[in-house]
């Protein structure tokens, strides 16, 4: 099994190298008036229809960039950019009518370099060419940026930091548990090699679908996550085995026919969550939503091929050498004692649960309440590191020319008739006396339309307010709703508003509008989930309702740190930004996997405990005191993980990081250990009721090994708890 691996990872490491990532990062939006604006320059062949990015230059005080020295300097400069691969065309300041790319005090000025492509499709290394050209042209009191899609997409920092940082933390969360270097290794090496082998599969699947740049990233985020956890639980459970005597071969088996199932239903629950995002009906979604849930297969696989075969290579060396000096001298593990922390814990639940039901209710809400709060959006380039070329260029042009300008709208028109051209002239004359419109840049003469065809033209139009303000938005729906029909009514003329600003607002607005259907997918599909499993209604009923309190905090937690700028002043990480559009989807999809994992860890343990005595508090308390460890390390260790990713300087993937660390450690530590116990206590045996009809009708799901089969021991859940608190 380890050589068949090894020989997996090599041949899929030679495969991607032969068969290249290829990202896709457009936003398709069908039936969207920015998508129709792209289709349109697109087919026109307009200089808009490639991407546009800014080469800025700036002078010191005192100075003009119409100098003579700067002007020559510049001038050699951008024609060296526009003979370089992609670039179409180079509008520069010094051309005739080039006079509006010069800022009032004549310290700023801008050229457009207009690439042939999108910048998700231009090869990375044609566009670092452009930068360097560019750049060269810097000296002493001569500032030189670039800033647009094309830059930004060639300065995002790689993943491997943020990855190795998760690594560590992890390991040491690990060493603590096991006390064993060895023991330590086992869940680590397993998660790379399953995130490993997810990561390299892109490479092809993006020659089947759209896969998108982030995508790697948030796989590698969330596979490492569940990989180290769920190695983690099997390997516990492989522990206990050997500290009661079994060999190595034997407890391998016991611990992949009890733990292991475990595992396998935890991954699909994980994947079922994560392709439920495949009902909003996005391609740039469904580029998250398959690589992660690849991903996440790959990890299950890991863990329950890779992992076994390492214990039968290192056999009782997975035990400390305490441990092992024990079993050869005879001892073997003591029976758990129900002693400890989390069993003291565990006794004091039903003693106060009103008090703590209610307190845990009162945190939950007031870490929710930003929610109510909560702007989607896409950030700018003020989000930025502020040492990178995009930043600085970004201010640099606001300074200027206006924050507005970063953020320009395009009126795309279809022109059939002179009838139409003369209300187009209109509407490009009233849109200069628009409320928060700064300036109209519109076509210097107007297109002629092909014999019973139509032309198409193009009016910039920059707003006062920067892309990601509020005020900004509300200026493309006016712009959609009142100004365009007001003048366009009565005539064949079609106007779209368009560019990247209403794309990603338009994208804002359609994932908002699927979020019901997603709710209710992802929802739907786990309360049937633990209807099965648990054969009760109120169980899967407080699950769903505590998972969408569990979710509703982790949005009011990336609101105050990112919207409302509390996190991201305290760490550096640039200005307060509106939430990414897409950012509830993916958090709430991943919440509801990972939540059932805990869920079905804890709540297996009390139904078990339940079967055997018919006693709901004993059945509270044997469940939280076996399963409350583990749970809470496991959280621990994907908290790591997803924390180190909240650091980097790219801002999807830090909203990514802290949305997803926020919303297990309040699963863990608040919901699992607090309100669920207390809550199932306060419910008593009606946690455990379900028609009698209902249940002769329903499958029976075996997450426990089969009574009689493999394992003497009691099931497979118990054997996973008991196991954390011996280790």
């Amino acid at each position: 099994m380890i050589t068949i691996w090894v020989a997996l990872l090599v041949g899929l490491g030679v495969m991607s190298g032969v068969v290249k990532n290829k990202t896709d990062n457009s936003l398709v939006l069908p039936g969207t008036g920015s998508n129709t604006a792209q289709e349109l320059l697109q087919r026109s062949g307009a200089a808009q229809a490639g991407d546009a990015d800014q080469i800025v230059w700036q002078v010191g005080p005192g100075h003009s960039v119409t100098e003579p020295a700067v002007q020559q300097r510049i001038t050699a400069m951008l024609t060296q950019v526009s003979h370089l691969p992609e670039v179409a065309s180079v509008a520069g300041p010094y051309s005739p009518g080039g006079e509006v790319q010069l800022s009032s005090d004549k310290r700023t000025a801008y050229a457009t370099v207009n690439f042939t492509k999108q910048a998700d499709t231009l090869n990375h290394d044609d566009v670092k060419q452009v930068i360097s050209t560019a750049t060269a042209a810097r000296e002493p009191g001569l500032a030189v940026e670039l800033g647009g899609a094309a830059i930004e997409s060639v300065q995002t920092p790689p993943s491997s930091t943020s990855s190795a940082i998760g690594i560590a933390a992890a390991a040491v969360i690990l060493f603590v548990v096991f006390g064993s270097l060895l023991a330590t290794a086992l869940p680590i090496v397993t998660a790379v090699a399953g995130v490993g082998s997810g990561m390299l599969l892109v490479s092809p699947l993006s020659h089947v679908m759209a896969v998108n740049g982030v995508a790697p990233v948030l796989g590698a985020l969330i596979g490492l996550g569940v990989g180290i956890d769920y190695a983690l639980f099997i390997l516990t459970r492989h522990r206990r085995g050997l500290e009661a005597g079994l060999d190595p071969e034997q407890s391998t088996v016991e611990s992949l026919n009890s733990t292991g199932r475990a595992v396998l239903f935890a991954g699909g629950t994980v994947c079922i969550a994560l392709l439920g995002l495949l009902t909003i009906g996005v391609g740039f979604i469904n580029g998250l939503a398959v690589p992660a849930a690849m991903t996440v297969v790959c990890t299950v696989i890991a863990s329950l091929t890779l992992l076994p075969a390492l214990f039968g290579v290192f056999g009782l060396r997975v035990l400390g050498r305490r441990r092992r000096r024990a079993l050869l001298a005879g001892e073997q593990g003591r029976a758990e004692s129900g002693q400890g922390t989390w069993a003291r814990w565990a006794q004091a639940v039903p003693r106060f649960a009103p008090v703590l039901a209610t307190v845990g209710l009162a945190a939950m809400l007031l870490i929710a309440s930003p929610v109510l709060h909560l702007k989607l959006g896409f950030v700018d380039a003020s989000n930025d590191a502020t040492s990178s070329t995009s930043y600085k260029s970004y201010e640099m042009l606001a300074d200027g020319f206006g924050p507005g300008f970063n953020g320009p709208l395009f009126l795309v028109s279809e022109v059939h008739s002179p009838a139409d051209q003369a209300a187009l002239d209109r509407l490009d004359t009233a849109l200069a006396t628009v409320p928060g419109v700064a300036a109209v840049q519109a076509p210097p003469a107007p297109a002629t339309p092909a014999a019973g065809g139509s032309a198409i033209e193009v009016t910039q139009v920059l707003p006062k307010t920067a892309p990601q303000a509020q005020a900004t938005s509300d200026l493309i729906n006016h712009l959609r709703d009142s100004v365009v029909p007001e003048y366009a009514d009565g005539t064949a003329l079609k106007v779209y508003v368009g560019g990247v600003t209403a794309s990603n607002d338009d994208f804002a607005a359609m994932t908002n509008a699927k979020l019901p259907l997603l709710l209710v997918t992802v929802v739907g599909l786990s309360f049937l989930l633990l209807l099965v499993a648990f054969r009760s209604l109120l169980i899967p009923t407080l699950t769903a309702l505590l998972n969408l309190l569990a979710a509703a905090a982790s949005f009011g937690v990336l609101t105050a740190y990112f919207q409302w700028g509390w996190g991201t002043r305290l760490f550096g990480q640039g200005a307060a930004s509106p939430i990414m559009g897409y950012m509830p989807e993916i958090v709430l999809a991943v919440l509801f996997g990972l939540s059932m994992d805990y869920q079905v860890f804890l709540v297996s343990r009390m139904a078990e405990e339940w079967t055997h005595t018919r006693d709901n508090t004993r059945a509270v308390i044997a469940g939280l005191t076996h399963t409350a460890r583990v749970i809470t390390a496991a959280a621990l260790i994907m908290i790591a993980v997803f924390a180190a990713f909240s650091l980097t300087s790219q801002r999807d993937v830090a909203e990514f990081g802290v949305g997803l660390a926020a919303a297990v450690a309040l699963d863990a530590f608040i919901v699992r250990t607090v309100l669920v116990p207390s809550v199932m206590y306060l419910l008593g045996p009606a946690n455990w009721w379900l028609p009698k009809w209902l249940d002769r009708r329903m499958p029976h799901l075996a997450i426990e090994p089969p009574a009689g089969g493999a394992a003497p021991a009691a099931g497979g859940v118990r054997n996973l708890t008991d196991s954390s608190v011996n280790s």
